[in-house]
């Protein structure tokens, strides 16, 4: 699965415009992404994203602290997962960005109405996990932790490099 953009959400009206169909599983991943982006920027309208996105089971305090701690600092996450992004090149995507969401290797383990996918960064060994809840057309952030891990720094931002 791949989602293509030529331009990323830069403002809660573009953000709302774009999630307006949440039908496939890589639209939510991409616009996750994006809200990431967004809330670097603007963290209300960040956290209002990521709840759009997250349905009818909106982010608690402590997932909103969460949010907040596993991005300081680090900028160049949400962008990290579009292709062309490297480590060298400070994450920077390749345009029109590009995402490319991998399949389950074992969707067996999933119960009914839930699916697991994976984005991959060159900031990791190996590709992250997202797990999507549907809700009627729609599939919605269930879990996501995985994306907000630490991933290489940028090599200008690394003493060791």
């Amino acid at each position: 699965m791949e989602i293509l953009w030529n331009e990323l959400p830069v403002n809660s009206e573009d953000f709302a415009a774009a999630s307006r169909d949440l039908s496939r599983p890589e639209t939510t991943c991409a616009l996750f992404l994006t809200a990431l982006q967004l809330y670097l920027h603007d963290k209300t309208a960040g956290e209002a994203a990521v709840n759009l996105l997250r349905g009818p089971r909106p982010m608690t305090g402590y997932d909103a602290q969460f949010l907040r701690d596993r991005l300081r600092g680090k900028a160049y996450l949400p962008l990290a997962y579009f292709e062309g992004a490297t480590p060298e090149n400070h994450y920077t995507p390749r345009k029109p960005y590009t995402l490319q969401v991998l399949p389950d290797p074992r969707p067996q383990d999933l119960e009914p109405g839930y699916l697991r996918v994976y984005l991959r960064t060159t900031g990791a060994d190996s590709p992250r996990p997202v797990k999507l809840r549907r809700k009627g057309d729609n599939w919605y952030l269930w879990e996501y932790s995985s994306i907000l891990s630490g991933i290489r720094v940028p090599v200008e931002e690394d003493p060791w490099a």
